[in-house]
């Protein structure tokens, strides 16, 4: 574990070694600020920050491919990986350290929306419910381990950056639109099936404060499946 802390710092690291680390979250703050000063703090509106966390979950469908994108691609480019296959890493530690980094990114990149709940309790009477918050929070956190994930995965299969940030950002809309908008035009027991796959669901549960261990369950699964694959794809490549 300790081996898998320090590579997934030295990721993080890394991102914040060239504009574009600063770049996505200065543009998710940017984004996610508009929608909650027109949204939230417009006159007659609810106190709540469901609408910061639908526009949050949706960004996160570019964002998290682009993370991700990196993380195996641009060692298979470059030629380190073949540094790092002769280091006593296992490929489980690699995929761990560099998933960890990229989702330390991604609560870096939430950090600064927190001010959010802080201008909602100062502005509001009555105060808000801060349950949905805190579950609208860890949603965000779960949905983008999963989307990393599976960007982590298309990463080490490919020494194409732009490769794997398209077959990511795919894999989530066509996932997304299976599982929700297909899910209307199938008969039973189909359609029940593709509900409860949707990751879109689970989100508006999050954001209306609903805690499901079920959910857990199933984004927590997400995430250890994905990050089978991608040890799996790490060690067929030591082996060639």
């Amino acid at each position: 574990m300790k081996s898998a802390w320090v590579l997934a710092t030295r990721e993080l690291g890394s991102m914040f070694r060239t504009p574009v680390g600063w770049l996505v979250m200065a543009l998710f703050t940017f984004l996610t600020g508009l929608v909650f000063v027109t949204n939230t703090l417009s006159p007659g509106a609810p106190s709540t920050l469901r609408y910061f966390f639908s526009t949050s979950a949706f960004l996160l469908v570019p964002i998290a491919p682009a993370v991700s994108m990196r993380l195996f691609s641009e060692e298979y480019r470059s030629g380190s990986y073949e540094v790092l296959g002769t280091a006593p890493l296992g490929a489980w530690t690699l995929a761990l350290g560099k998933l960890g980094g990229s989702l330390l990114f991604l609560a870096l990149m939430l950090a600064p929306t927190l001010v959010f709940p802080g201008i909602l309790f100062a502005c509001s009477d009555p105060l808000p419910d801060p349950g949905p918050m805190l579950t609208g929070y860890l949603g965000l956190l779960l949905i983008g381990a999963v989307y990393v994930s599976i960007g982590a995965f298309a990463s080490a299969l490919t020494a194409s950056q732009t490769l794997a940030f398209l077959a990511t950002v795919m894999f989530l809309v066509l996932f997304s639109l299976a599982s929700g908008t297909l899910s209307t035009r199938v008969g039973e027991p189909f359609n029940l099936v593709l509900l409860s796959l949707s990751i879109d669901q689970r989100m508006r549960d999050f954001a209306a404060g609903v805690l499901d261990t079920a959910h857990l369950i199933y984004l927590l699964g997400l995430v250890g499946v994905f990050s089978t694959l991608t040890t799996a794809a790490l060690a067929m490549r030591r082996w060639r």
